[in-house]
């Protein structure tokens, strides 16, 4: 039996090892899946941190369980830094974030170096899968020749494929079991093996023609969303003005049993996906002479959100007779969605830093973050603050960034004096006395 047989067999009766590189919200709940059909899986993460957490049973991610965790150690999950372990996976399935430089343009450098740290480890006989969000062509023309340099045929004795992950934390309806998965490969046979890995833990799969088409369809997917969010984020902008409601107009829209798909405005944009993946095909979209306008638009008008929330902000106090500079603001909520505790991109992030250069006192509120950790952008180096009636009443403006279902409208509108909402957290109550503005 020759080496692609031999794999796809091995992953056919559940032999097969799977190795999991990156551990965070990809990788992890990836590991789970796996392992739940009955597959031995190994971890592979630069962060000890992390290893050391996994090995002894404990979560770092709030919507996975420390018992799922134990429950996987039981069942044969190890986690390591080790890369040369990579030898021993029959699949490699690599999680690592793609984020852009400070010149918002991709920075692969995960990607690579990640690729390169395992090549040396690398046999025949296996499949390497790519999940993050990138490009295309960055599987064939940044991951082939760098595993190709080790000797190793792709397509004869080793196997290349895309599949771009579509977690969503928070999900309940969806899980990587039943998100059905695009897969491409870098050739025929290449799509093959990664269809026979993935047909074991996922229950539909979408073969397409190249990794290339793969990689285009993640990013049409998100880039679908920005274009759509943006729609409604430059409308919000003219309801105001209107004295119009832009989420009654999109309530009334949805309605519509065709041709219409409901977006709702925010703050900013946040999540690994949506403010950086279609940047990565202006950035490719320029090799062709090629002008993305509508991404490059819609990015505009999103990252521009968060200074028109500040504007709101600043708009709202001088009503109550306050300048923005010295005043305290308690910012509900860190993540960049609800009932979640991923501060990925988020625009309360943003949202904090132009408060804070403007002069105003600013803290926050999140259930599921306790503190604001060191990102690449920003160290506010801030606690979590109770919600509490006293911290509520002592801000001048409490300013609703992410509407977490712990948060009580009521409770929040009986005790602040003052609330900006770009969230429509407070629809449902018909009257708020004059404390809301929205945004």
């Amino acid at each position: 039996m020759n080496i692609y047989n031999t794999l796809i067999q091995r992953f056919t009766s559940r032999q097969a090892v799977i190795g999991i590189v990156g551990l965070g919200y990809v990788g992890l709940p990836l590991m789970l899946r796996f392992q739940a059909a009955g597959f031995r899986v190994l971890g592979i993460d630069i962060d000890q941190n992390k290893v050391e957490k996994l090995s002894s049973g404990e979560t770092y991610i709030e919507h996975i369980s420390s018992e799922k965790i134990r429950t996987a150690l039981q069942r044969g999950f190890e986690a390591t830094t080790n890369f040369s372990r990579a030898t021993e996976a029959d699949a490699l399935i690599l999680c690592v974030p793609t984020p852009l430089n400070k010149n918002r343009e991709p920075d692969l450098s995960y990607v690579t170096g990640t690729v390169e740290g395992l090549a040396p480890h690398l046999r025949p006989g296996q499949v390497l899968s790519l999940e993050s969000t990138t490009y295309p062509g960055t599987t064939e023309e940044e991951l082939l020749p760098r595993i190709e340099k080790f000797g190793l045929k792709v397509g004869v004795d080793f196997f290349l494929v895309y599949s771009p992950e579509r977690e969503d934390p928070g999900n309940k309806d969806f899980n990587p079991g039943n998100i059905p998965k695009v897969i491409g490969g870098y050739t025929s046979a290449c799509l093959e093996v990664g269809t026979a890995l993935y047909s074991g833990a996922i229950e539909r799969l979408v073969p397409v023609s190249s990794t290339g088409a793969a990689e285009m369809t993640k990013l049409l997917e998100n880039i679908f969303r920005s274009v759509n969010i943006a729609l409604v984020n430059e409308l919000k902008v003219l309801c105001l003005r209107m004295g119009i409601d832009i989420h009654e107009v999109i309530r009334a829209a949805a309605t519509k049993p065709f041709g219409f798909m409901p977006f709702y405005p925010g703050p900013g944009l946040g999540g690994h996906c949506i403010p950086i993946d279609p940047f990565y095909l202006t950035f490719k979209a320029r090799e062709y002479d090629i002008s993305t306008r509508f991404i490059e638009l819609a990015g505009e008008i999103n990252a521009a959100m968060p200074y028109f929330v500040v504007q709101r902000v600043m708009e709202a106090l001088n009503e109550q007779g306050q300048a923005l500079k010295g005043a305290k603001v308690l910012v509900l909520g860190a993540a960049y969605k609800k009932n979640v505790d991923d501060d990925r991109e988020s625009p309360s992030y943003k949202l904090m830093e132009l408060l804070s250069a403007k002069g105003a006192k600013v803290s926050y509120n999140d259930p599921h973050i306790s503190s604001l950790r060191p990102g690449r952008k920003y160290n506010f180096g801030l606690v979590c603050t109770p919600l509490t009636e006293a911290n509520l009443n002592q801000a001048d403006c409490v300013l609703i960034a992410t509407d977490h279902d712990a948060y009580d409208p009521a409770f929040i509108l009986q005790h602040a004096r003052l609330i900006v909402d770009p969230r429509n957290l407070f629809a449902d109550i018909s009257d708020t006395f004059g404390k809301v503005f929205k945004a």
